[in-house]
């Protein structure tokens, strides 16, 4: 949608840049061919976090719940940064592997399509 603002220049405010973020960065992660969680969620992650830790600590936190969930192999899993299909180091930081503010990471789970394989 076109705006037109009627003193000049339209002031941009980006309420959601990365200095807002206290240290941490915007990363979203989206669980392929698990649709029950519609869209890729977003967590406010340091950048220095190991990404190790996203699939230890932080994924668990929401998508523990899923049935599919325990039944993931984590080493047979496929990984999507930014469109880019991509082998995460889990002992470097979400940093040194390519990860940025308002990166978005998808990940594939073979054999596994969601919930009694509805996709779910």
């Amino acid at each position: 949608m076109t705006v037109k603002c009627l003193t000049g220049e339209y002031p941009i405010t980006m309420m959601d840049s990365v200095d807002r973020f206290h240290g941490n960065q915007l990363v979203y992660v989206g669980w392929d061919y698990h649709t029950s969680i519609c869209t890729a969620n977003a967590y406010p992650l340091p950048p220095d976090m190991p990404f190790g830790a996203l699939t230890e600590a932080v994924l668990p936190s929401v998508l523990g719940p899923h049935p599919d969930f325990p039944k993931i192999q984590w080493d047979k899993v496929e990984w999507l940064l930014d469109g880019q299909a991509f082998t995460p180091d889990m002992s470097k930081s979400l940093k040194d592997n390519g990860v940025g503010h308002k990166s978005l990471i998808r990940f594939k789970t073979p054999g596994l399509d969601g919930y009694k394989g509805t996709g779910n």
